[in-house]
């Protein structure tokens, strides 16, 4: 059946059965209606504080003149509660050196909001620790090597983590102690140094008061590896490849 259009079309639209017409209304109007769900909790500043605690570490490293200063503050949740804790809020970072500015600033920025977002931020010490400069680390004073300047921030904010308590610091028994003490000195004996002074190496290095013939230990990346009975001793940390 054919049907004659006088007027001019101005616009049409598809037919639907009547059903399907009516349900796509409501579906539209759930969906505006829907709440974005966060995984987390994002941790807000307490009303009424406009200052808050935290602490300054400094980073001095070999490869610039000019040090680097951490400076992380930190939020208590739940005061006065037995669920009280405390957990960083915020970062910063300065130093004299502006060849590292911009990456600096986005760094902080990021961390910051993670910080601010909740839940466990841990994994942000372990990650910025795994960042290696493709020109080579550097070793800090005491015989600990540092892949890059990343690394070192990252090492900042495991120790403030391990400080307020969100991380566990990993300590040697009584036993270990012990028997590395043992070690340390028939080390000594072997090499005939009475005593260790704090010298400079070839390298421009502080002595880290372990034997000059120590090597890099793959576990604490501490010059301290000796050879005693036969077996790679780490004198720092009580790594063996002996078990």
């Amino acid at each position: 059946m054919s049907i004659k259009i006088d007027n001019k079309i101005v616009g049409y639209e598809v037919a639907k059965p009547e059903g399907k017409a009516e349900s796509s209304k409501p579906e539209k109007e759930e969906r505006a209606r829907a709440k974005v769900i966060r995984m987390t909790e994002q941790v807000q500043r307490p009303e009424g504080f406009e200052s808050l605690e935290g602490s300054t570490y400094k980073i001095k490293t070999p490869l610039d003149e000019h040090a680097m200063y951490v400076t992380i503050n930190d939020i208590v949740l739940n005061p006065g509660t037995e669920h009280e804790q405390r957990r960083p809020f915020e970062i910063f970072i300065n130093s004299k050196n502006m060849d590292h500015f911009q990456w600096i600033v986005a760094l902080t920025r990021l961390m910051s909001a993670v910080f601010r977002k909740g839940g466990d931020v841990t994994f942000l010490a372990e990650e910025l620790q795994a960042v290696f400069d493709p020109k080579g680390g550097y070793f800090k004073p005491g015989g600990k090597f540092m892949p890059s300047i990343i690394a070192d921030i990252g090492a900042v904010i495991e120790h403030h983590l391990q400080k307020i308590g969100l991380m566990e610091k990993e300590e040697l028994s009584e036993q270990q102690i012990l028997l590395l003490d043992q070690k340390r000195a028939e080390a000594e004996a072997a090499l005939e140094k009475k005593t260790l002074t704090e010298t400079k190496s070839a390298d421009g290095e502080e002595s880290s008061g372990y034997p000059a013939s120590a090597t890099l230990c793959n576990k604490c990346s501490t010059k301290a590896v000796v050879i005693m009975d036969n077996c790679a001793t780490c004198l720092s940390c009580g790594y063996s490849k002996c078990g």
